[in-house]
């Protein structure tokens, strides 16, 4: 099985490169074959071009989103590594999802609707934030991010949803052992939903 990890975190230092590194190494550990896509390290643009977007004409895709949808036609798991910035995923996440999922390749046009281009893939998200997880399932911000960009996104492209693991209260001076408990829980996420090998 082949994995892309896609991070959406500017600092090198971070959690979440932390959280990324680990599921990299959880995967490649249970014998897939893993890319990583380093949104802020690569420089992707997430601004969405006129051009791009389905009109009376085919849409015409920049070389970068063609680049990257080759990279990825192969990718049997999708995983996503962000923090929650004000509710949602980083603008350089979601733009990436405008225009890499986008129109041929995560779906095509079909009468009435869509036609998904992703079934029988997947999707895990690891996400990260400075408020605590009681807050986070009270005022329900977790639960509407689940169903506004993983299933919305899954229900689109085709994908099924494995989980989406979150880590509240990560805030800068959170404690070394913590850390270690929240790195040991994204590898034993890998180890629980993804099977070794070339498991079904």
């Amino acid at each position: 099985m082949k994995a892309a990890v896609i991070r959406a975190h500017p600092a090198p230092d971070s959690l979440n490169a932390a959280l990324a590194k680990a599921c990299a190494e959880a995967l490649t550990a249970q014998g897939h074959q893993v890319i990583v896509r380093d949104l802020y390290a690569m420089g992707f643009d997430p601004c969405l071009r006129a051009e791009e977007i389905p009109g009376p004409g085919e849409p015409r895709f920049g070389p970068d989103v063609l680049a990257e949808r080759e990279r990825l036609a192969d990718v049997d798991l999708f995983v996503l590594v962000y923090p929650v910035w004000f509710n949602g995923p980083p603008a350089i996440l979601k733009g990436y999802v405008d225009r890499v999922f986008g129109m041929g390749f995560g779906f095509t046009p079909a009468f009435g609707g869509n036609e998904p281009r992703l079934t029988g893939r997947r999707l895990l998200s690891f996400t990260t934030s400075g408020s605590p997880d009681h807050w986070m399932r009270d005022t329900h911000v977790l639960h509407d991010l689940e169903r506004l960009f993983d299933h919305h996104l899954a229900g689109t492209c085709g994908l099924s949803v494995v989980d989406h693991v979150h880590f509240g209260g990560m805030v800068s001076d959170v404690r070394p052992d913590v850390i270690d408990e929240v790195l040991l829980r994204v590898a034993q996420t890998i180890r629980d939903q993804i099977p070794a090998g070339g498991a079904a």
